[in-house]
């Protein structure tokens, strides 16, 4: 399947890879991982977006989160493009900084929230970057040392993810930590971070038995989770496209509506919305803001912006 626009719909589930380009390096010390998690905080409190897990690693960094009402596109180009000019800036140095397309991958968050929260928070373990699960407990720059309370990021939900361990605080940590420590020996990153099929039924062996049954199920690179969750998230995706399409027709045959008027009538558009009501030019404008509300459907405040009039007076045309 061809790779189409990003999976961008508010309020879903994100596992995010941030890679430095050419596996360099997006962080040199402690100065700019501060600052990575500064920024990256304060933007998810003012758009709204939840984070639950993260590790920031040497050359890439996990996120998983869930996106604000603005999406996940706008949240990363902010985050990134900030970040890059920061680090470029303090080390005096020019050019991308990170890989052009970060991954991201919608998530089935009941059959894999936990598996991700684990994962993520192990990949510090994992690199060598921390020798225990002791140590990986004050590791401040993964999600792991704000679970055990050991560190404080205000914009962390660490709440939420608790609930999917326990209904109380300190049951539900016990669980948390039991569970990570049997996911330390589970090589995971092909389930939960590799491509399609494969990934989201957890395994080649899972793949064969499904094929030996003769079941066939969707799969896509961009989406972690089963043929149903899959088929949803691409109709969802297909609806989207279809609505920005016809606005975007909309949009072009209004304009083209607005031409045609101007080059009968022998006016400018520049005219036309210069807010005189010299001669045929209100009538004018009472057609289009007709034809615009009634026909296509337009709302007063947008047939108001196309004509450069007020809302109230378009309300006033199509009363």
């Amino acid at each position: 399947m061809p790779r189409g626009a990003r999976l961008d719909a508010p309020g879903t589930l994100h596992h995010v890879i941030i890679r430095g380009i050419e596996k360099g390096n997006i962080v040199r010390d402690d100065e700019d991982r501060k600052e990575f998690l500064r920024r990256m905080g304060e933007l998810a409190q003012g758009m709204g977006t939840s984070i639950y897990a993260f590790a920031l690693m040497t050359n890439h960094a996990h996120i998983l989160l869930k996106s604000g009402g603005q999406g996940l596109s706008t949240f990363m180009r902010r985050l990134l493009s900030g970040y890059a000019q920061y680090y470029n800036r303090r080390h005096k140095r020019v050019g991308h900084l990170f890989q052009n397309r970060y991954k991201s991958i919608i998530c089935e968050e009941d059959a894999y929230f936990d598996k991700l929260v684990a994962y993520i928070h192990l990949n510090p373990l994992r690199a060598g970057l921390v020798n225990s699960i002791e140590e990986l407990s004050t590791y401040p720059w993964c999600g792991h040392a704000v679970m055990m309370k050991k560190v404080h990021y205000k914009w962390f939900d660490r709440d939420y993810v608790l609930q999917f361990f326990g209904e109380k605080e300190r049951g539900a940590r016990r669980v948390y930590l039991a569970y990570l420590e049997e996911e330390i020996g589970e090589n995971r990153e092909k389930e939960l971070s590799g491509g399609g099929l494969l990934r989201s039924h957890g395994g080649w062996s899972k793949v064969q038995s499904m094929r030996k049954q003769g079941i066939k199920a969707l799969s896509d690179d961009r989406i972690l989770g089963g043929d149903s969750f899959v088929r949803e998230v691409l109709q969802e995706a297909e609806d989207q496209a279809e609505e920005l399409l016809a606005a975007k027709n909309r949009s072009n045959q209004i304009q083209k509506d607005i031409d045609e008027v101007c080059s009968k009538e022998g006016i400018t558009v520049a005219a036309l919305r210069s807010g005189s009501r010299k001669g045929k030019l209100p009538a004018i404008r009472k057609a289009l803001a007709e034809k615009f509300v009634n026909e296509y459907g337009l709302s007063l405040a947008e047939t108001a912006r196309q004509l450069w009039v007020t809302t109230a007076a378009v309300s006033y045309m199509v009363r």
